[in-house]
């Protein structure tokens, strides 16, 4: 099994200790029954999410931005990065108590993973299944870089809504639909108005499209529209995708920056137009009146408001970086050019109306920037093949699994991540070789004479390698694509990369595939199905045949654990513990803006107004497990794993009272040999085989909710409540019987195993204290202790004696119930059971000592069927077939547990009917308000 490989970005937060909590759970119980363990530890560098995380520190400590380093000097502030990052991770994952294979731990970008990635590109290149194109792809403006779908978020607007987008200084409004007038050419007072939510790419339209039979406009097929804006000539067209009931009927076409626009334009042959750069300015296309030189909007060096009074130089949106290697004149801010664009149509009488308009809003979830369509030449995979083959191979082995993408853009604009190991021709025009839209690139060949090994390429990201060669075709030098590959590709290769693949290593042949992908459930698309996909195809084989998928960790409000609302929580601290004014200093020193920073510091106080008490790696490991894998959203509060810790406490003073009775001369027999004498002895054995039963069917089929729970009832509510209880009368004898000593030793021994691999810390240390059998070479670690199976306590099962039991302890609970009632503090009353059916007696017979201790009460006795308790006693039934009588007698005597009598100056009624029961010395009713018995 292998660890979703946590970013190096920032500390470990509740997600991934629940994802270690499971995980080492199942780990621990594999190697305690026996099984040979892989658990592979591993970071990943994130990519950009990594380089936003450094370039933000950078210049929050030292001004710099990472346009003013060479790509080396950034990978190298990234790497001090890693170093520091990631030994905060291994350090979080100890503390957790994850029992990774340490000295397996590797990084997405060191060199095994490096020649996975080149060896990866180059078969899928060679399979024609990674191909080189010029088309749309999802572009962040403010990461400066591609970014796949599902890094895509999709926010609904309801109506406008203004937002605040990283570099503009002022709200942006969205959730509008702007009227336009596209004048008819040769005909004065006709025009097509056309809606449009984006009127920043306006300057990109290169037609208006209508639905063929609108017969709005029927007469104007073949007719040819002025823009608005520029007063050149474009065809009014007609497609059937066009949905005449919607708006006004009549679309415009920008090819360039929409998806089902740039199949529109294919269709009808439109070259498109881009107008907006990579850094989200508008391009020299648009024309001068969208450019701007610097000097006039950015006068102070960190993008300090410009004195211009004009309402579009907002344009200090742009940071100051942004500018260092730019040619000037630089474009206007997209969002500064549409406030232009909108004034400009109002001028030349061409602005047909502004209204409310439900939209969705794509946003980037790296940066939170509004995500541009954007025509690069870039790298695609092409996922529908390798996708139908991998679900093919995972209906086989039982794993649902499918695609919907026809291809995905695996490459970054970035610094950080793993660099292609394709190389970029530097060829001279005309050779032949690649080209824009070229599919593929260079026959395989070719390629692989550019990336083998006799050439001696070194591949780091982004790095130039390799002297110009004449034996290449062109006679041209060749450098590396300064693009690099996303986290994901390399990630997808985790399974078998972190074992030597491509090499044929004895850890891949052993180990691969795996037997259990465990990971969250959010991580399905992005990770899963990746890692399925590429396994298969690079493999030949699936990388897993089984996946368990946990819940997502939410607050106890329902939300998202995010650093803005300040509800991210490193598990150390509540481990340990944390004061209020530490968790708010730890916000400080983040990366949040100062809006950001208010709101989540009002979160933190409202959500631990007294900091968070030291709850321990056991307890919330434990709490993390008792929820179910496949259930709901997990829904956390420090609350619940405190009650965890009382718990562990519970446990502890239990060993501590076990410990003392076997003292030091006490000498285990073993498990197998223990035959209880006692009934209540064979009821604490046969209860703990039921919870070995349990705890196995638990993981066996990975639903550690069960495994939790039969813990919990076995050591709380069976252990501790009633059998330390109820043999402590046996236990004060003198002299002692050694029947209760060996089942407590039995009881802690095996209880503990079974507890080992959700609360390792507390079951070693208690495990430890145990006295050793003689003779017997015990295992030096709980870890590798015999984990107890179900069949070799099956002999202690006795399912009617728990039965019975139970009947015993409902009466006991009952019994207390009504001492608390009328409040009695020391007495302990005499109890006579009556039954109408004689078998009914057998069943409290074997039980009455301890039905008197664990009730609180005296001698317990029977009376004969039909005949009436003696004066002064009160009844009511306890069973359905059992009445209960308690007799009045004489005050306690200090005599031995389990014998006295009631309290002198009232009489107590056991299980009273509705209103009042008749004693022999008249009515005894419930307490009154004031507490008093009356």
């Amino acid at each position: 099994m292998c660890i979703p490989p946590p970013n190096v970005t920032g500390s470990l937060h509740i997600g991934h200790a629940l994802t270690v909590a499971i995980q080492d759970a199942l780990v621990r119980w594999h190697r305690m029954r026996g099984d040979q363990v892989l658990w592979v530890p591993g970071t990943d560098h994130a990519g950009i999410a990594t380089q936003a995380v450094v370039e933000k520190q950078m210049w929050k400590e030292r001004g710099v931005r990472r346009h003013e380093l060479s790509r080396e000097d950034f990978l190298r502030e990234v790497w001090q990065w890693k170093e520091a990052k990631g030994g905060e991770i291994c350090e979080q994952l100890r503390a957790l108590g994850a029992s990774l294979d340490w000295d397996r731990e590797c990084f997405t970008m060191d060199a095994g993973s490096s020649v996975a990635v080149t060896e990866a590109f180059v078969r899928l290149y060679e399979a024609g299944l990674l191909y080189r194109n010029h088309q749309l792809v999802n572009w962040s403006c403010a990461l400066r870089s591609a970014i796949s779908d599902i890094e895509v978020e999709s926010r609904p607007l309801s109506g406008r809504t203004e937002l605040l987008l990283p570099g503009c200084p002022t709200p942006v409004s969205f959730g509008f639909l702007l009227s336009v007038a596209f004048p008819v050419d040769g005909e004065p007072d006709a025009e097509v108005v056309v809606g449009t939510t984006r009127p920043e790419t306006l300057p990109g339209d290169v037609a208006v499209a209508v639905h063929p039979e609108d017969s709005r406009y029927t007469h104007l097929h073949g007719h040819w529209l002025r823009h608005p804006l520029t007063g050149q000539l474009l065809p009014l067209i007609t497609d059937s995708a066009v949905q005449p009931h919607v708006g006004t009927g009549a679309v415009k076409v920008t090819p360039a920056h929409s998806p089902a626009d740039a199949e529109m334009g294919a269709r009808h042959g439109l070259s498109p137009l881009s107008v907006i750069a990579e850094d989200g300015t508008m391009t020299s296309l648009c024309g001068d009146w969208l450019q701007v030189v610097p000097d006039s909007v950015l006068p102070h060096p960190l993008g300090a408001p410009s004195s211009s009074p004009s309402p579009s130089h907002f344009l200090v949106s742009l940071e100051a970086s942004h500018f260092h290697h730019c040619h000037f004149p630089q474009g206007l801010h997209r969002f500064v050019a549409r406030e232009k664009i909108m004034s400009a149509l109002r001028e030349r009488g061409l602005f047909r109306g502004l209204r409310e308009h439900p939209m969705v809003l794509r946003l980037c979830s790296r940066s939170g920037d509004v995500v541009e369509y954007l025509l690069k030449s870039q790298w695609f995979v092409r996922c529908r093949e390798m996708g139908d083959r991998a679900a093919k191979e995972a209906r086989k082995s039982f794993l649902s699994f499918k695609t919907t993408s026809e291809a995905t853009c695996p490459i970054r604009e970035a610094h950080v991540q793993e660099g292609k190991p394709c190389l970029k021709p530097l060829f001279p025009p005309g050779c032949g070789v690649g080209g824009p839209g070229a599919e593929p690139l260079l026959p395989p060949e070719e390629l692989a004479a550019l990336v083998f090994p006799h050439w001696g390429l070194v591949y780091l990201p982004a790095i130039v390698v390799g002297p110009s060669d004449s034996s290449l075709p062109g006679h041209g030098g060749a450098c590396k694509d300064p693009d690099v590959l996303d986290t994901w590709f390399s990630s997808a290769l985790f399974p078998f990369s972190a074992l030597g693949w491509p090499q044929k290593t004895p850890d891949l042949a052993r180990f691969y595939p795996l037997s259990l992908l465990e990971t969250g459930n959010d991580l399905l698309l992005f990770w899963v199905g990746r890692m399925i996909m590429l396994g298969t195809q690079l493999t030949g084989q699936l990388p897993f045949s089984k996946v368990l998928l946990h819940s997502m960790v939410r607050d106890r409000q329902g939300r998202k654990m995010s650093k803005s609302l300040g509800n991210v929580l490193d598990p150390r601290d509540i481990i340990s513990g944390v004061e209020l004014q530490e968790l708010q200093a730890k916000l400080r020193d983040g990366s949040l803006d100062p809006s950001e920073l208010a709101i989540a510091a009002a979160a933190q106080k409202k959500d631990f107004p007294h900091g968070i008490p030291e709850c321990g790696t056991d307890a919330l490991r434990f709490t993390l497990c008792s929820h179910g894998v496949l259930g709901g959203d997990l829904h956390l509060s420090v609350s619940e794993v405190l009650s965890c810790r009382h718990f562990c406490n519970k446990i502890w003073n239990a060993l501590r009272f076990i410990l003392k009775v076997l003292g030091e001369k006490f000498v285990p027999q073993p498990a197998e040999e223990l035959s209880p004498s006692c009934p209540v002895d064979a009821w604490i054995l046969s209860r703990l085989a039921l919870a070995a039963w349990e705890c196995e069917r638990g993981f066996l089929t990975r639903e550690l909710s069960l495994v939790t729970h039969a813990l919990h009832h076995f050591w709380l509510h069976s252990l501790c409540d009633v059998y330390l209880e109820a043999v402590k009368p046996v236990l004060s004898r003198s002299p002692r019987s050694s029947g209760p000593s060996q089942v407590l030793f039995s009881c802690a021994d095996l209880g503990l195993r079974l507890l080992a691999p959700l609360m390792p810390f507390l079951a070693e240390e208690l495990w430890q204290r145990l006295p050793q059998r003689p003779g017997c070479t015990a295992a030096p670690s709980i870890t590798i202790a015999p984990y107890p199976s179900a069949h070799s306590l099956e002999h202690w099962r006795q399912p009617e004696l728990e039965q019975r039991f139970s009947r015993v302890q409902e009466a006991a609970q009952t019994l207390r119930a009504l001492r608390a009632t009328y409040q009695l503090t020391t007495a302990r009353p005499r109890v006579l059971l009556q039954s109408p059916e004689p078998g009914e007696q057998g069943l409290f017979q074997s039980f009455l000592e301890p039905l008197g201790t664990l009730g609180h009460c005296g001698a317990v006795g029977f009376l004969p069927p039909g005949s009436s308790g003696p004066a002064d006693t009160s009844s009511s039934a306890s069973c359905p077939k059992a009445q209960v009588a308690e007799a009045a007698g004489q005050p306690p005597s200090p005599g031995p547990i389990g014998r006295g009598g009631r309290d002198s100056d009232a009489a107590t009624a056991l299980f009273p009917t509705i209103g009042t029961v008749e004693t022999g010395q008249g009515s005894l009713a419930p307490p009154a308000a004031d507490g008093r018995v009356s």
